[in-house]
């Protein structure tokens, strides 16, 4: 199998304009077998109740027994489960939790898919890719601004994106480079799959593929892959006398220019390209920005604030955004709060998984101040909440720091330091 993904890389590779037929066929029990082995062991369930353990306990009939289904036409999708999580700014974002028998014949697909589209994404675009991260983003944005030829930041942010995911235009852009009927009646299964509510109500949306499906991300990525990137590159940067670039991690995107009137330009059309294919701007988070001169400005990407530091040796400063910031800092609080009644031993070591995975996104090189920052924060009302277990004050400051030092609670640290 890996043979033949490697074939379909090769040939998406050499020629650009093939269509891939007999896909379909491709999904036997070997990648099936093989993505098996590659799904996550603690995954939700979905809507069937069947956790993974279950499903695998009569893996080999249960594939064959699928592979069945998949020859004779006989597939169906089961409801999606939606589950929502807090956003931190008082809304809500919807995911979508397949079935087990679900996620595993699209992990199979996304492999399939992917050992095309890996050959025509840019690589401006680096969300959910293989090798490809969210510092890789943010690295390469702060080399480009670092040359500061790049002087005007288009922002811009996009109204539920994977829920509005027009399906027609989608089918389309696939069919670009698969002529495989049986294939793409695969894909419309889950697009037009419904979604069990948390109030126990039936949707059917007619756009938009459900966050949390393992199918979703790479559909996503093609569909900005046609919608921005590829127009960017093939029409933006050649009418364009002075340079620009774009940096895309799935729907967040940052557009850079030399040229003020070329910004301009761009932001004007920028709405009407996306509206083309069903997608709208958020107004209020859409700017052009003058990142070079204006006093105090800076905008923010993926959980970081850009701005340019003062003095006459000024340097890109890259920090945590205070959105992310107070959103992380709401989270631990909740957390907290939930379970200050935890034993002390437990509570101290769930403590330091929750700051590593602070440390690992935002223990970037120059940001020292923002993980230190939260560190501060977070021992605060840790002392707080302790000392509010019971009637009878629990630490003072002295013996608090000793039980710090005791459970070797992680001190802030740069994880990240080739930024």
């Amino acid at each position: 199998m890996q043979t033949s993904l490697g074939a379909i890389s090769n040939k998406a590779k050499k020629e650009k304009k093939y269509r891939f037929r007999n896909l379909y066929r491709l999904i036997n029990e070997e990648i099936l077998h093989e993505s098996w082995r590659m799904l996550n062991k603690r995954a939700a369930t979905g809507t069937d109740g069947i956790k993974y353990e279950e499903y695998g306990r009569n893996l080999d009939e249960n594939i064959k027994e699928l592979v069945a289904r998949l020859k004779q036409k006989r597939y169906r999708a089961k409801l999606i489960r939606r589950h929502y999580i807090e956003k931190g700014n008082g809304k809500q974002r919807p995911l979508g939790i397949p079935a087990i028998e679900d996620k595993l014949l699209q992990h199979a697909v996304k492999r399939i898919l992917s050992a095309i589209y890996e050959q025509e994404f840019y690589s401006c675009s680096y969300g959910y890719r293989p090798n490809k991260n969210a510092h890789d983003a943010i690295k390469d944005l702060k080399t480009l601004l670092g040359t500061k030829k790049f002087r005007y930041v288009v922002e811009a942010d996009i109204k539920g994106y994977f829920d509005n995911l027009d399906h027609d235009w989608l089918i389309k852009m696939l069919e670009l480079r698969i002529d495989d009927k049986a294939f793409i009646w695969l894909i419309k299964k889950w697009l037009k799959a419904g979604v069990l509510d948390t109030d126990g109500k039936v949707l059917h949306p007619a756009t938009g593929s459900p966050q949390g499906g393992i199918i979703s991300p790479i559909l996503a990525n093609i569909y900005m892959h046609y919608v921005l990137v590829l127009w960017f590159q093939k029409v933006v940067k050649r009418h364009f006398r002075w340079k620009s670039e774009v940096i895309v991690y799935a729907d967040d995107f940052i557009c850079i220019f030399e040229n003020k009137s070329n910004s301009e330009k761009f932001y004007k059309v920028l709405g009407k390209r996306l509206g083309k294919f069903g997608l709208k701007l958020s107004s209020e988070k859409t700017n052009i920005i003058d990142f070079r001169l204006v006093k105090k400005n800076s905008f923010d990407f993926l959980g970081f604030t850009f701005r340019w530091g003062k003095g006459r040796n000024k340097k890109l400063l890259i920090r945590t955004s205070k959105k992310n910031f107070n959103k992380s800092y709401k989270a631990f609080k909740t957390w907290l709060r939930v379970n200050k009644s935890m034993k002390k031993k437990l509570l101290f070591k769930k403590l330091n998984q929750k700051l590593r995975g602070n440390y690992n996104y935002y223990g970037i090189k120059g940001n020292s101040d923002g993980i230190g920052r939260f560190y501060r924060q977070v021992i605060k009302q840790l002392f707080k909440v302790l000392n509010s277990r019971s009637q009878k004050r629990s630490y003072n400051w002295e013996g608090f720091n000793k039980a710090l030092e005791y459970f070797d609670i992680e001190k802030p640290r740069v994880i990240w330091s080739n930024f």
